[in-house]
């Protein structure tokens, strides 16, 4: 796969731990007023709802043209979910902070 059709995959994944995850679970923690939650905590819930894209992660396996992509996707899915698991998603860990601080 050439690194210019992986591009618009690539960005995605940028952008849905912290648009997806780490939103959705700032507001299940704000509904639920839990003012506090520890960073583990935070990262499972942000996985939680990030796993929610695995319909997205799983629609190109079916078609035999785009298995490289199928393989890229999925690869970048689990580097994703192990980066935030391991706070190493500055993204997720800003906005952590950002929901301690003013909640």
């Amino acid at each position: 796969m050439r690194e210019d059709e992986g591009f618009e995959i690539d960005r995605a994944f940028d952008l849905l731990p912290h648009v997806v995850g780490a939103s959705w679970a700032t507001i299940w923690f704000r509904m639920n007023r839990i003012r506090s939650p520890d960073a583990e905590e935070f990262r499972n819930k942000v996985v939680e709802y990030y796993k929610m894209l695995d319909p997205l992660v799983a629609c190109y396996s079916k078609e035999e043209k785009l298995e490289e992509m199928a393989r890229h996707v999925r690869f970048l899915y689990q580097k994703e979910l192990e980066r935030i698991l391991k706070g190493k998603n500055p993204e997720i860990e800003k906005r952590f902070k950002r929901y301690l601080d003013y909640g």
